[in-house]
């Protein structure tokens, strides 16, 4: 066989391999589009209203893990405080903070140490003190002093302490919606099969005008960078998430905001420490135990706009986050490969790890390997221009109009940018978006890659700016 049977074979699999993911997209698409539509259908404000009287709504505990946190905290807390939920407890977890997250909590709300039992119902670092407030005003509030061992050990402290058999796993740099927890613990009542965890969808704060914790103006990012990433958004949970709800097949509950059932998750043996995709190894994890128990159970998703959080604003910060991502993926797909095409899994095995497996964690090393193979033929004079321009803005296009087409349902559901100069500024994001923005994220994933099988397992400073401060001019 010559280099050129080597090509033409290449360059068929190459063909082959796109048309797969853009039918594959295009699948989801159209799933996730009958999912909105059926949930705008069931759900109306009159009903939530309802619900809030309901003296059967259960309770729950907000768990949030806090690492030099100290440009966010004490504005997400305010938030947390104010939600329209009757009954709730607050757990932040203070992971060995450097900076003056501790202080500015203990001092913000008049916190004092409280003799405390500890019993680890799930192993975790030492507790150092648990604190309550002396007002009133914030007695449900609890915040845990604890030695650094990561956000996984930092939520199964949470777990070990709080309270409540429902617990809301968040990123204490969210800003949760007034109702995101009336709306986010839906799924859990009134359902024929156990409800082991739910999630809802996550948007970009940045630019956005806050108040004591409060959404006041959505805003578009001034940055295309942070523009980029909220059509990213559109696309991974209105055109992704959504189709995996609709399929029950969701392998992956953002760790910004989850809501699970804790006897589940303690029997389990709660959040993996050792991983750095926690939140996504948990529910696969979860999900594989109750298929090998037989027991009947689904896991709820909320297409609604629930929580904001903020995203990183410049490159480097950018590049850790999705590297991080990527070997969290890679080192959940390994834990659980048994699940890969394995009809007990049902669904799950049949449908979900294949496709993250394929398309989600194969997908950018194969599209290095095609930047590279386009590198070999231009060198050894073997591209056909014409071909390539012609194959060029065909998958141009369709990235083009599958962004699109995730915007269009983001004004078919919730209209969060209603102004149409912000409209056209993230059409301007969308043509811009593959030619900038997706190489790079393709590249970190690459290195991400290269940096798991180098044995790297550390998370990488977040930096974060804070979204109170400036946004308020």
């Amino acid at each position: 066989m010559n280099i050129y049977q080597i090509s033409e074979i290449a360059s068929w699999l190459f063909l082959f391999y796109g048309i797969i993911i853009c039918s594959g997209y295009t699948i989801a698409a159209i799933f996730s589009f009958l999912e909105i539509r059926d949930y705008k259908r069931k759900n109306n404000f009159q009903a939530e209203f309802a619900l809030l009287q309901s003296s059967s709504l259960p309770s729950i505990s907000i768990l949030a893990p806090a690492f030099n946190e100290e440009a966010n905290v004490v504005e997400n807390v305010r938030s947390l405080l104010t939600l329209n939920y009757p009954s709730y407890e607050i757990v932040i977890i203070n992971d060995g903070s450097k900076d003056g997250t501790l202080e500015a909590l203990l001092t913000t709300f008049d916190m004092q140490k409280q003799e405390f039992l500890y019993h680890p119902f799930i192993p975790s670092k030492e507790v150092k003190g648990v604190y309550k407030s002396k007002n009133e005003a914030y007695k449900n509030l609890t915040v845990i002093d604890k030695e650094n061992g990561g956000k996984a050990d930092a939520l199964n402290t949470g777990i070990n302490v709080c309270d409540n058999e429902i617990i809301c796993c968040i990123d204490v740099d969210c800003i949760l919606e007034n109702d995101a927890l009336l709306k986010l613990v839906k799924p859990f009542l009134n359902n024929t099969k156990k409800v082991i965890a739910s999630g809802g969808i996550i948007r970009v704060a940045n630019s956005c005008v806050i108040e004591d914790g409060r959404i006041l103006d959505i805003k578009l990012p001034d940055t295309f960078l942070a523009r980029a990433q909220i059509i990213e958004y559109f696309r991974a949970f209105l055109m992704g998430r959504m189709a995996w709800s609709r399929l029950d097949g969701l392998l992956l509950i953002s760790g910004a905001f989850g809501m699970f059932d804790k006897d589940t998750v303690i029997k389990v043996g709660g959040y993996n420490p050792d991983t750095v995709g926690e939140d996504m190894e948990l529910l696969v994890r979860m999900r594989k135990k109750m298929r090998e128990n037989n027991i009947p159970y689904t896991v709820g998703f909320v297409p609604n706009p629930l929580c904001w959080t903020e995203v990183p604003q410049n490159w480097k910060v950018l590049h850790r986050q999705r590297n991080r991502w990527t070997r969290g993926t890679a080192e959940t797909l390994w834990l659980h490969k048994k699940m890969l095409f394995n009809p007990k899994y049902g669904v799950l095995g049949i449908l979900s790890t294949p496709y993250w497996f394929f398309f989600e964690w194969l997908a950018p090393l194969i599209e290095f390997l095609g930047f590279l193979y386009l590198t070999f033929l231009i060198i050894f004079s073997g591209l056909n221009w014409w071909v390539y321009l012609i194959f060029f803005m065909v998958v141009y296009s369709f990235a083009i109009l599958f962004s699109i087409t995730s915007l269009f349902f983001e004004e078919f559901s919730f209209q969060q940018y209603k102004k149409p100069k912000y409209i056209i500024r993230l059409l301007g994001t969308i043509l811009l978006e593959p030619l900038i923005y997706h190489p790079f994220i393709m590249w970190a994933s690459v290195k991400g890659n290269w940096d798991l099988l180098n044995g790297k397992k550390s998370w990488g400073a977040m930096s974060r700016t804070g979204l109170s401060s400036k946004d308020k001019t």
